[in-house]
């Protein structure tokens, strides 16, 4: 009966820890595995799984702004999948286009990917969203104020901008995750030895 007891607790504990695992608890994130209802992870009270893994777990959808902003966010499937289209699709379709028209879309699609990864930053911290929210939110200033001006005023290089932001993003991700063990920007918690003490 002991050993029943044991092994259930045991198989128990697996599916917890799996929980953690497909919660995107890796790395000292900074989720708890306590199964089902732990807001900021799956099957909180937030939306699950983001990005297939790859960004922190929500933060608690503890205001009725937060639950909205988690509701509109595309973060995972499909709707992620069409938002990152939608922004490559603008960035494809400008070059073809007049020259405010061409700026003005630039900025639409800095906008869009600037506010996106603002909200992303606020709900789960994701490093690289640190970088990448406001450096496309001022070229989106940037872009939306040649369009009224009618030209560039960085040669036209308004698009490469936009890579090397992402590309400084992603490259500073990569430094906190490796300094920090984690994608999550959060603070630095004191370690704790065996016994428990800090």
């Amino acid at each position: 009966m002991k050993s029943e007891h044991a092994t259930g607790s045991g198989a128990q504990e697996l599916r917890r820890d799996a929980g953690a695992v497909e919660a995107g608890c890796l790395g000292g994130s900074p989720c708890v595995a306590e199964g089902p209802g732990t807001p900021g992870q799956a099957g909180g009270g937030s939306r699950g799984k983001a990005l297939w893994g790859w960004s922190p777990p929500d933060l608690p959808a503890d205001t009725p702004l937060k639950r909205r902003a988690d509701r509109l966010l595309p973060r995972s499937g499909g709707p992620a999948v069409v938002f990152y289209a939608t922004v490559v699709g603008l960035l494809l379709l400008a070059p073809h286009l007049p020259m405010r028209a061409e700026l003005a879309t630039d900025g639409l699609a800095a906008l869009a990917a600037g506010a996106w990864c603002g909200l992303n930053f606020w709900r789960c911290r994701h490093a690289h969203c640190i970088v990448t929210s406001a450096g496309f939110l001022a070229l989106s200033v940037l872009a939306f104020t040649e369009a009224a001006l009618g030209h560039s005023l960085i040669a036209g290089y308004e698009q490469p901008v936009f890579l090397a932001v992402l590309a400084a993003g992603l490259v500073f991700e990569a430094v906190w995750r490796w300094l920090r063990g984690t994608n999550a920007v959060t603070p630095q918690r004191p370690r704790r030895h065996a016994n428990g003490a800090c």
